[in-house]
């Protein structure tokens, strides 16, 4: 099984079951955003995670072990048109070099790490219109000099 069906194989009960990423994760013990990005095959799971995501489900041995396979991250180079994902895209067009910058006089050149990294989506209530807050958590990476 491929990351593909996997990820269809999983939409599908979790659709079926009619569950949420966050309810899905507390029951397992994992965080909804990690769930979220392993469940649609950006991300690889330890074999106890890939059992208890496939147990939950109802699925078999196959997804278990798709689960598990290192997954090659790519995606399409085109901006995205879903509106969600795009204004994510614009963020980083108007900001990215504001991150950079700001970034780097406070760290020294480098990059923050997206291996090891933490993200966390919360819902702010707000009487103007509810805020989307997302928390990004990467490690510094110095660039090394020799």
């Amino acid at each position: 099984m491929n990351k593909l069906a996997m990820t269809e194989a999983i939409i599908l009960a979790k659709t079926e079951r009619q569950l949420t990423w966050e309810q899905f994760s507390a029951d397992i013990g994992c965080s909804a955003v990690w769930l979220a990005s392993t469940c649609l095959g950006m991300n690889s799971a330890p074999q106890d995670k890939a059992q208890a995501i496939a147990e939950y489900l109802g699925l078999g041995t196959e997804v278990v072990e798709a689960l598990k396979t290192y997954p090659t991250k790519v995606w399409d180079q085109a901006v995205p048109t879903d509106p969600l994902i795009y204004r994510l895209y614009e963020v980083v067009g108007v900001y990215g070099e504001t991150l950079k910058e700001v970034i780097q006089e406070k760290f020294g050149d480098g990059i923050m790490s997206a291996i090891d990294f933490s993200m966390d989506i919360e819902k702010e209530e707000n009487p103007k219109g509810d805020r989307v807050v997302l928390t990004m958590n990467g490690k510094f990476l110095p660039y090394k000099s020799w």
